[in-house]
C-alpha cells in the first residue's frame, strides 16, 4: 500500500512535497516531483538530492509518508 500512497503523492496536482521515512530510521525528502523516480514494477524507488547525488531505495522498507512541507513533523511537548 505505501508504493501507492508514494505514487499519489508523487503525481498530485499541484505538487505538495513530502517526506518519507524507511525502516532504518533515514528520512527522503521530495520537494520536486523530478528528483524522485520509481521503477516500473514499483519495488524500487531513486530519489535524487539538490547535488545530483541519489539513493536507490527498496519500496518495501517504507515506513510512512508525510505529505506537506517534505519535512519531518516536530513533536509536540504535553503538558
Amino acid at each position: 500500500m505505501r508504493i501507492d500512497e508514494l505514487r499519489k503523492a508523487l503525481r498530485s496536482q499541484p505538487f505538495r512535497p513530502f517526506l518519507f521515512l524507511v525502516a532504518d530510521g533515514r528520512g527522503y525528502s521530495v520537494k520536486h516531483p523530478d528528483f524522485m523516480a520509481l521503477s516500473p514494477t514499483g519495488r524500487t524507488i531513486i530519489v535524487y538530492g539538490s547535488d545530483d547525488l541519489h539513493d536507490e531505495i527498496d519500496a518495501l522498507m517504507i515506513t510512512s509518508i508525510h505529505i506537506g512541507n517534505g519535512e519531518r513533523a516536530k513533536k509536540r511537548k504535553s503538558g
